[in-house]
């Protein structure tokens, strides 16, 4: 069995970034399933269709490439909410599960992130990581990315859409978040990059071992 890392958790939890870290310090492959719901909805703006149209979903996530992705734009806040609705679709998630079980068995392994790694896309991985973090502080994070990026960081209007997302992505009927069976938690609340990845390395050596 390859080398898979799952890495699970609601918005601005910190499971991008020790994802990213992780996939670097075991020189693994990365993806970042978030951007698959993305980019989805981003089609669906783009072309003036609304988010809930089911067969216009489906058949914009059936044309993704994981190679053409505008990162920058896909970050933005109003995506990261429209990317949620897209994403409580059950037929955009079963669209979409072949690409992400295909990226998980290369021959060396991956990590992946996102709200069902470890619960649907990659049941049999040898780490499952869930990550978490008390929503006034994920709000906290997500305004300061913002401002960094030049973005509005109105943190009562980006706390309630952490809020929604979270409700909404709790109590989809497809793969609702929430940690698998075997999964380990990470709190990051009160842990800044460093400690945290410290934490998830630690997970890692014990689960996987490795330098």
């Amino acid at each position: 069995m390859s080398f898979v890392i799952a890495i699970d958790g609601p918005a601005a939890s910190g499971k991008g970034t020790l994802a990213r870290r992780l996939a670097a310090h075991y020189g693994l492959p990365h993806l970042d399933t978030g951007l698959l719901y993305r980019a989805t909805a981003c089609a669906l703006l783009d072309e003036g269709l609304p988010l809930d149209d089911v067969e216009a979903a489906v058949a914009a996530a059936r044309s993704l490439s994981l190679v053409d992705f505008d990162e920058g734009r896909l970050r933005a806040r109003e995506m990261g909410e429209a990317a949620s609705v897209v994403a409580a679709i059950p037929a955009v998630r079963a669209a979409l599960i072949d690409m992400q079980r295909s990226f998980a068995a290369r021959t060396e392994g991956a990590v992946l992130d996102g709200r069902d790694i470890g619960t649907v896309i990659c049941p049999e991985a040898k780490l499952k990581i869930f990550v978490t973090a008390a929503p006034e502080t994920r709000a906290t994070r997500r305004a300061l990315e913002l401002a960094r990026a030049g973005e509005d960081a109105d943190y009562a209007a980006i706390l309630e859409d952490v809020r929604k997302r979270d409700a909404r992505d709790s109590d989809r009927s497809a793969a609702p978040l929430k940690p698998a069976a075997d999964a380990v938690t990470l709190d990051t609340t009160d842990l800044d990059i460093e400690g945290a990845f410290a934490a998830a390395l630690t997970m890692a050596q014990q689960k996987i071992g490795g330098k």
